[in-house]
């Protein structure tokens, strides 16, 4: 095997971070001279900061994204033995975090061109148990908030959105986060906005159900020592919001960068759709945030999936999969369905490559990759 770098890395944070290497190295200077770790300013400002950003008015950061659907389900008043409907395809965290919450994860299968919850097959999933709905803007493209909103009216459900990959995505007026009651965000490093290590935040407009979580992740405490609930130890700390702070205000730009690059990728792969590479769709214009660049190798294809992976990274081109398995096939969770219940999403799974994509990716690193893949077709 080479020990050569890769000529296309799946992602390089370096890009992001030496221009801003400074302010960052400041940032954190400041929160070891003054000692103030856990739930200091940073971490407020940066609450306050993120839920502006995101369309709302409250933010609590936690230690992760799972932290931030579990306790946060916890703070919408789910009880054990609710019923929340999510999408078969989805990390696991998503239903991790349900059953977290001592809750039911009722999987629905995806639309098999977006990749997103398919809301029509999820109407057959309501019960009486039903309590709420977990859609996942997958890939940093958001489910449809008008269809969301009319989806949860029409069978009286929380909207408690998952939006660990889409920062300030935005669809139909609505920025990711603020559809819902309430909406949970992961800052893990390779997110479009991403911390050191791990970190997560509950948003929402709900300023009873942010006091509530708050108290959750404090060990249940709403003030020392005494504790009102049954919580957890789950705090963003200060080191991490206050890196999260300095970069906040190029997201934006970021989210731009990976726009453009995910415009020029579909012009090139345009002319191999009859040769089964196939983009997932995008239904929301400059709203898609492109976390990720999925492509579908489809049965039209000359290669399957995973050769095509080998020969890319025979070009020097790294790829991932996002996710290789729906939560209903995973060994630990099998309880949630059989193979062959959710046919979209197990498709999907077999189907789906993400391509390299991050701030800074050139036009010319995008053409690599799509000469690699014409190059894999034709062999």
């Amino acid at each position: 095997m080479s020990n050569r770098p890769p000529k296309v890395p799946f992602v390089n944070f370096s890009l992001q971070h030496q221009p801003i290497q400074s302010q960052i190295a400041e940032a954190i200077r400041k929160i070891i001279q003054e000692g103030d770790f856990i739930l200091g300013q940073a971490l407020a400002e940066f609450e306050t900061a993120f839920a502006a950003a995101s369309g709302v008015k409250y933010g609590v950061g936690v230690a992760c994204g799972t932290d931030a659907l579990a306790l946060g389900l916890q703070a919408c008043g789910i009880n054990p033995g609710d019923e929340i409907i999510i999408p078969a395809n989805t990390f696991i965290a998503t239903a991790i975090a349900v059953l977290q919450a001592k809750a039911i994860p009722i999987l629905v299968d995806c639309d098999p061109e977006t990749a997103l919850i398919d809301l029509t097959a999820a109407e057959t999933a309501v019960t009486s148990k039903t309590k709420a709905i977990i859609p996942v803007h997958l890939y940093g493209q958001m489910v449809s908030p008008g269809q969301l909103l009319d989806f949860a009216k029409r069978h009286d459900l929380i909207i408690f959105e998952d939006a660990a990959q889409a920062h300030l995505a935005h669809r139909e007026g609505y920025r990711a986060g603020s559809i819902g009651k309430a909406a949970a965000f992961s800052f893990y490093p390779s997110k479009n906005l991403g911390s050191f290590g791990d970190g997560g935040m509950l948003i929402t407009n709900d300023a009873q159900l942010a006091e509530k979580m708050r108290t959750l992740r404090n060990y249940g405490a709403p003030s020392k020592y005494l504790h009102t609930e049954i919580g957890t130890n789950s705090r963003l700390d200060n080191l991490q919001a206050a890196v999260l702070n300095v970069k906040l205000p190029y997201l934006e730009k970021w989210n731009r960068d990976r726009t453009e690059a995910a415009q020029h990728y579909n012009t090139l792969l345009a002319p191999l759709k009859h040769k089964g590479i196939v983009p997932i769709a995008n239904h929301s214009s400059s709203g898609h945030i492109y976390h990720l660049y999925v492509i579908k190798i489809t049965e039209e294809s000359s290669i399957d999936r995973n050769t095509l992976q080998e020969k890319l990274a025979q070009h020097g081109i790294q790829t991932g999969i996002h996710y290789p398995l729906p939560c209903h096939l995973q060994p630990a969770y099998q309880n949630l369905g059989n193979r062959g219940d959710f046919p979209r999403a197990e498709t999907l799974c077999q189907q789906i490559l993400s391509l390299p994509m991050y701030p800074g990716l050139s036009n010319t690193q995008i053409e690599q990759v799509v000469r690699a893949i014409v190059l894999s077709l034709n062999c």
